[in-house]
């Protein structure tokens, strides 16, 4: 069966989905976008990804193309006629075609793009773990946007993947680790404590990060928002990352340096199982 697309209104084969020229996506990074698992043939988080949507478009000024309950219902379509039972849903709005100018254009009409594939959580990397590697922060300053302007998350990630790694935790100029290049970075403390970065401009606020959260204070964990340093997060007594895809998935080593022995730890294993059954919720 070929994959289908939605495109400004229209269901089209996806070897025939395309955009105009002058897209200002395509010519700007001028536009937004969210990706959403898809668990049972149902989202995961649907709502909090919707939100997180239009705070972007927002922060962005860019008009919604569609209201919330049509947009849901077209996203609902793009996983039913691509039969995506496990998998992922990608959407994404840009300010649209226009002749090209960097200011915004007068009048313009915002472009959709939903697809849809099949995929199944990488269960193998969340039992062994994942190592990584960490390199200079070079993005702009509001990474809680969650735009398609990833040129820097792109080149850290082949840095990772020629080094071997996983992924590759992000290190600022005050040398505090911010996230990874499509995650965020966790540690847990010798006190056991649940350590993360604050939400702020220096982050994309994930929504695997919230429900993690809400699922740990559920439980009684202690829970704290800050950055930390490369040496804390060697040190620390466990480390793992959080994603849309990644779910919850331990980090053995950092730099070549093995984080507690190397194994996943006890904490991150109870968010592991706290998680899945979150995301089986949706199936």
């Amino acid at each position: 069966m070929s994959r289908i697309a939605y495109v400004n209104g229209r269901y089209v084969p996806h070897r025939a989905a395309s955009v105009h020229i002058e897209d200002r996506g395509y010519q700007f990074a001028d536009g937004v976008y969210e990706v959403v698992a898809v668990r049972g043939g149902r989202l995961i988080d649907e709502l909090p990804h919707l939100e997180r949507l239009d705070r972007s478009l927002g922060e962005m000024r860019i008009a919604s193309p569609m209201a919330r309950a049509p947009l849901r219902h077209a996203l609902r379509e793009v996983i039913r006629r691509n039969r995506v039972a496990d998998g992922i849903v990608y959407l994404q709005i840009t300010r649209g075609a226009a002749p090209r100018d960097h200011a915004f254009p007068k009048s313009t009409r915002p472009a959709l793009v939903i697809t849809a594939k099949r995929a199944v959580p990488k269960f193998a990397q969340m039992e062994k773990g994942v190592v990584v590697v960490t390199v200079p922060d070079i993005r702009w300053k509001r990474r809680d946007i969650k735009t398609v302007n990833l040129t820097a998350n792109v080149l850290a990630k082949q840095q990772a993947v020629e080094a071997g790694a996983f992924d590759a935790w992000l290190v600022d100029d005050e040398g505090m680790i911010s996230e990874g290049t499509a995650s965020n970075a966790w540690i847990v403390s010798k006190a056991k404590e649940l350590i993360t970065h604050d939400p702020s401009h220096r982050i994309l606020n994930g929504i695997t990060r919230l429900a993690v959260r809400a699922l740990a204070e559920k439980e009684g964990y202690r829970f704290v928002e800050r950055a930390f340093t490369l040496k804390e997060a060697q040190g620390a007594a466990e480390a793992f990352i959080t994603g849309t895809t990644a779910w919850v998935t331990p980090v053995i080593a950092i730099d070549g340096k093995k984080v507690a022995g190397g194994v996943p730890g006890p904490l991150t294993r109870a968010l592991q199982t706290l998680y899945a059954a979150h995301a089986d919720k949706a199936a």
